[in-house]
């Protein structure tokens, strides 16, 4: 099948992947983007060995590294004391344990190298300014159509459009979005107005009745980027780009550990961040004969894992790998669903699950808790040790 034509919905991070891992096995590939120009939104993400498998594939392991940030471990704090509850390394020992390193990039850092890898593979790979309406499939192809008209023809459809996907809509109808109870403050800090030394290269977790807050570095260590979520009823708009006032995030955090204040209190004012954050139940069937789903238009995760976006890319290197191994389309595209849906199901549950572990509303509650639990145990066990280019496909 390597002579058919593959198009791809939305150049995120997983439809940009996705189109890499496509090309090197042979296929043909455009994708199409509703954007006028290529930008990622956010701030930091983290690459598990997961992930970076495919990073490497890709040939982008090398500057990933030069970009990023190693951190030494996980660490699960109380979040106004700062005692260290449990603690698991993801220094070198990730990298021995799984083959691939654990590594902290700013989002925007990974979204033009995924660019760039994908133009070197084919140029005008990336058509921006075009908008899906929706896609009609028959027994010859399918067939997608923008808002201005146009059409573009292929054999296999990828809808990598994200939360608001129009081709998850057609295949798979509505995925009711319910709002958690929480909101995720976004906000990065230059190093220099930091004092020093502050805290150490890791990845901290500060848990607290009513919220939670993971800080770590970015950009060689040039930037902090703190991720705070709090239990509010104010509910706004699902959006990164929707600012709120900094006295609202200071007043979010009153009582919360010193090296928090020190964050919000070096943060730009008018630079402070808030999305309201919904749940959406997995989906199970999202292929169609010559249609599927990929990354958060299938299987949106809250942020309490870490693995919205490592999801997304294992997604792309499994589909190229279906397609290779399956007879027909359609058998590929079931194969590619079979193998996925299961994980990552159980990464959206696992997520969801967190919500409740990082906002226990004691600290008796949270020592008793992760008395019956190692996470890095759990967590090296079955997430960080898929491998998505060796893994069987059955």
């Amino acid at each position: 099948m390597a002579d058919k034509k593959v198009l791809i919905v939305g150049a995120g991070l997983g439809g940009l992947a996705a189109a890499s891992c496509l090309m090197k096995a042979g296929y043909d590939v455009e994708v199409y983007e509703q954007a006028p120009a290529l930008a990622e939104v956010g701030a930091g993400i983290q690459m598990s060995a997961n992930p970076m498998h495919v990073l490497r594939y890709l040939g982008l392991e090398e500057e990933a590294l030069k970009l990023g940030v190693k951190p030494g471990g996980y660490v699960f704090r109380l979040h106004d004391t700062g005692e260290i509850i449990q603690q698991f390394s993801l220094s070198d020992e990730h990298e021995r344990q799984h083959g691939a390193p654990y590594l902290q990039l700013h989002r925007a850092d990974l979204h033009d190298m995924l660019a760039r890898a994908a133009r070197q593979l084919k140029p005008d790979v990336i058509h921006l300014n075009r908008r899906v309406t929706k896609f009609t499939e028959d027994d010859g192809g399918v067939t997608l159509h923008f808002t201005d008209g146009s059409t573009a023809r292929g054999d296999i459809l990828v809808g990598a459009d994200g939360l608001k996907s129009v081709v998850a809509r057609q295949i798979v109808g509505e995925i009711p979005a319910t709002y958690t109870g929480d909101a995720a403050w976004r906000v990065t800090i230059p190093v220099e107005r930091l004092p020093k030394p502050f805290l150490d290269q890791v990845m901290s977790v500060f848990m607290g009745p009513g919220g939670h807050v993971v800080c770590y570095y970015l950009r060689g260590g040039a930037i902090l980027n703190f991720v705070g979520i709090i239990e509010t009823d104010d509910v706004s708009e699902e959006s990164w780009t929707v600012k709120f006032p900094w006295e609202q995030l200071k007043a979010d955090y009153a009582g919360w550990h010193p090296d928090i204040q020190t964050i919000i209190d070096a943060a730009d004012h008018d630079q402070c961040y808030r999305w309201s954050l919904h749940n959406r139940p997995p989906v199970r069937n999202w292929s169609t004969k010559r249609a599927t789903l990929l990354g958060d238009s299938a299987h949106a995760t809250l942020p309490y894992l870490a693995q919205g976006a490592a999801m997304a890319i294992e997604d792309g290197a499994v589909l190229a790998r279906a397609l290779k191994q399956a007879p027909s389309i359609a058998e590929a595209l079931d194969l590619y669903q079979r193998n996925r849906v299961d994980r990552t199901a159980r990464i959206v549950e696992i997520s969801t699950q967190n919500r409740r572990l990082f906002h226990l509303p004691s600290q008796e509650a949270i020592r008793a808790e992760f008395s019956k639990r190692n996470e890095g145990e759990s967590r090296n066990a079955w997430l960080y040790s898929y491998n998505p280019l060796t893994v069987e496909l059955k």
